[in-house]
């Protein structure tokens, strides 16, 4: 392969015979969710990922169905999206089951298809699938390969097949770079709520494509999908995510997976866009979300979402700052913005909120101009006497960024009341223009410079 060309792997088959299990394999960490039961993949899922020297963009679908209505219908498309993009197309079958009428159907579309594919039977460990590989033969596309996805068998097999249907699709096998690490990281963003806000629509909307499945169904999203984007020259990683319930009303092992996945997309995100529902805003559930994305210290933005059914536009908007800053004072100032999809009003003002915060929360505050500040806060409103011994503040210095992280040395830090360390964190937002940002403040006892001598 080029410097500028990665080839693409789309892993396709009928549900729950191992796709997620093998892009988790070349993925090298487990990135899709996996369970017995068919259909917990349905969007399609795209990763980096390496077999021996092969770099490869890896694609994981939906299991593939021939029902005419339904989610099914949708699914169906996102997988031949993933057909139509990719270099190679890695068909599975279930070598347990062996060639069902299903998988006679896709293979009839995937011979049509002017795609190099490589037939894979999985679940053969041992001698379990020697009759799947038998049967496999009949499906007219070339010699079947036995692996196990679950066990890492076969991957030797794989690796050449990949190579020769590399050469057969024209593509150079040659090393590839980390673009990344080139390129400089994507800004990555989480797309966060409660079921059926609008989370895949929005993303959708932004992007200008069908990239997502969407529906009036909730639920629809089950793990946290990257969808790599171009927002004015900056490369950006948007991660849709599961809606978020009630701890108590998750009952379902695959919806306490969907809530991890969603959680873990939330902490190595950088800013959460936390979607609300125009008609049932910030109810309890979205401030959990919140303080969720704010205990983790990423950048918070609130989309209201389905603005276009709302009047009284102004009063309700007002209305929701006031709850919202009153719900929430640790992230103070962060940006609110009313949207909607289906009208696309407001999607303007998304990313240039995305970026201005992006940059607070990767703030450096000079050491001199932060004692400066601090002089001034404590001369205006010096911390409260503790069992009749005053506390002292005497410096401060920043420790790192992202998000914005200080240390007060003081005397008898122990003692700092929270109330105190409230004002001085109010202070900061203020000072330095930190609006939405969550802001650490770290307080601690200089050392006793006598401590140690005799």
């Amino acid at each position: 392969m080029s410097p500028e060309r990665i080839a693409s792997l789309a892993i396709v088959g009928r549900p729950n015979v191992g796709k997620s299990t093998l892009f988790n394999r070349l993925a090298g960490k487990p990135l899709a969710m996996v369970d017995d039961r068919p259909g917990v993949t349905r969007d399609r899922r795209e990763a980096r990922g390496r077999l021996g020297d092969l770099e490869l963009r890896l694609v994981d679908t939906a299991g593939y169905e021939d029902k005419e209505t339904g989610i099914e219908v949708r699914m169906r498309q996102q997988t031949e999206i993933a057909l139509a993009e990719a270099d190679v197309c890695l068909f599975l079958i279930d070598g347990r089951e062996g060639v069902t009428a299903l998988d006679q159907r896709f293979g009839e579309l995937l011979r049509r298809a002017s795609k190099p594919v490589i037939l894979l039977v999985n679940k053969a460990e041992g001698k379990q699938g020697d009759e799947g590989i038998l049967e496999a033969w009949n499906l007219g596309l070339g010699e079947p390969i036995p692996i196990s996805a679950a066990h890492g068998e076969g991957m030797g097999d794989l690796y050449q097949a990949i190579r020769a249907a590399l050469g057969e699709a024209g593509i150079d096998d040659g090393p590839t770079p980390d673009t990344d690490e080139e390129e400089g990281a994507p800004l990555r963003i989480a797309v966060a709520g409660r079921p059926n806000v609008g989370k895949s629509t929005l993303i959708n909307a932004l992007i200008g494509q069908e990239r997502l499945i969407t529906g009036p169904e909730a639920g629809l999203t089950r793990d946290a999908i990257a969808v790599d984007w171009l927002w004015d020259g900056q490369r950006v990683r948007l991660h849709d995510t599961a809606g978020l319930r009630k701890r108590g009303k998750v009952d379902d092992r695959l919806e306490r997976m969907s809530a991890a996945d969603t959680l873990r997309a939330i902490k190595f995100a950088e800013i959460v866009l936390l979607l609300v529902d125009a008609e049932h805003p910030l109810e309890k559930q979205d401030l959990t979300i919140a303080d969720r994305v704010e205990s983790e210290g990423r950048g918070l933005i609130v989309l209201v979402t389905k603005w276009d059914l709302v009047k009284e536009k102004q009063a309700m908007l007002a209305e929701l700052r006031e709850e919202f800053e009153r719900m929430l004072p640790q992230v103070r100032g962060a940006p609110l913005i009313p949207v909607s999809a289906l009208t696309g009003f407001g999607l303007d003002k998304i990313m240039p909120a995305v970026v201005a915060l992006h940059k607070n929360w990767s703030v450096k505050v000079k050491t001199r101009d932060l004692n400066d500040w601090l002089a001034e806060m404590v001369a205006r409103h010096p911390p409260p006497a503790v069992d009749g011994k005053r506390i002292r503040p005497k410096y401060m210095a920043q420790t790192k960024a992202r998000p914005p992280t200080f240390v007060l040395m003081a005397s008898r830090a122990g003692k700092l009341p929270d109330s105190y360390k409230r004002y001085l964190v109010n202070g900061l937002r203020e000072a330095f223009e930190l609006p939405g940002v969550p802001i650490r403040l770290i307080v601690k006892a200089g050392k006793n410079p006598y401590a140690d001598k005799g």
